[in-house]
C-alpha cells in the first residue's frame, strides 16, 4: 500500500515542498549596520544585538525565548526556572532555612527585677508576613511625590553603557550628507528641447502630442520640466 501511495505522489503535479535554508539577507544600505552584521544570526537577532528593533509594533508569530530574555538562572531569584522580577518569584514561599544569618546589635529594655526583655528600642515594628507578600510593607503615604510627566525621567541613566552602534547611527543622522538635487538627463533635455522648438510655450498642445509625448505627461509636468531645462540653459 505504501508503495502505491509513493507512486501517486511521484506522479502528482503538485511541487514538493522543500525546506528553505537559513536566510542570507544582509543589510548593505547602511555601512554602519553592514560593518557589525553577523551572517550567522537572523535579522531580529542582529537588530537586538545592535540595540535596534526590526519593527515598531510587536513581533507577530511569537518571539524567540532565550534564557537571558526570560531572566532564568538568576542568582537573585528563589528558583532557577523563574525570573527574579516575576510575580511567581515574589509570591514564592522559600521553605529552606537561610544559609547565613546577619548579626545585629539592638538596644533592649529589661525588667529590673526579673531581667526579662520588655521591649526592643529603636526597632521598626513590621507586620507578620508568612507568605512573603511584596505589598505587605507598603503603606499609604500622602506625602509621596506624584509623577510630574516626562520631566522626572532622566535622559541618560548614570553608569549606563552607551551602545557604540547607536552612537554612530545618531552621529550619522545628525551630520548626514544631504542628497544632491536631481538634474535632467541628456535624453530628457533633448526631449524637452524638441517640444519647445515645435510648440513654444503651448503646454496643452505638448501634452496632446502622442508622438512627441508618448508617456502622456500632463501640461503641468511638462511646464515644470521646461522651466528646469531653461534654467540649465541660462
Amino acid at each position: 500500500m505504501g508503495r502505491e501511495l509513493q507512486k501517486s505522489k511521484n506522479k502528482s503535479s503538485i511541487p514538493k515542498q522543500r525546506q528553505k535554508g537559513p536566510s542570507k539577507k544582509k543589510i548593505l544600505q547602511n555601512p554602519i549596520i553592514a560593518k557589525h552584521w553577523n551572517q550567522k544570526e537572523t535579522l531580529s537577532q542582529n537588530y537586538r544585538r545592535l540595540g535596534l528593533t526590526a519593527r515598531l509594533n510587536h513581533a507577530t508569530g511569537g518571539q524567540e525565548k532565550t534564557i537571558a530574555l526570560l531572566g532564568l538562572n538568576d542568582a537573585k531569584s528563589s528558583r532557577a526556572d523563574i525570573a527574579a522580577d516575576s510575580t511567581a518569584n515574589a509570591l514564592n514561599i522559600v521553605s529552606k532555612a537561610p544559609q547565613s544569618i546577619e548579626v545585629e546589635e539592638l538596644e533592649v529594655e529589661r525588667d529590673p527585677e526579673t531581667g526579662a526583655i520588655l521591649r526592643v528600642i529603636g526597632q521598626k515594628e513590621t507586620a507578620p508576613n508568612p507568605l512573603n507578600d511584596p505589598l505587605n510593607e507598603l503603606e499609604d503615604d500622602d506625602d509621596v511625590e506624584e509623577w510630574n510627566g516626562f520631566a522626572m525621567v532622566p535622559e541618560k541613566r548614570e553608569g549606563e553603557q552607551v551602545n557604540p552602534v547607536i552612537q554612530q547611527l545618531e552621529e550619522a543622522a545628525r551630520n548626514g550628507a544631504r542628497k544632491a538635487p536631481r538634474t535632467q538627463s541628456q535624453r530628457e533635455a533633448e526631449w524637452v528641447e524638441g517640444l519647445v522648438s515645435k510648440y513654444g510655450d503651448d503646454y496643452d498642445r505638448m501634452a496632446r502630442d502622442r508622438k512627441l509625448n508618448p508617456m502622456q505627461q500632463t501640461a503641468a509636468d511638462i511646464k515644470k520640466r521646461v522651466k528646469k531645462w531653461r534654467a540649465s540653459q541660462a
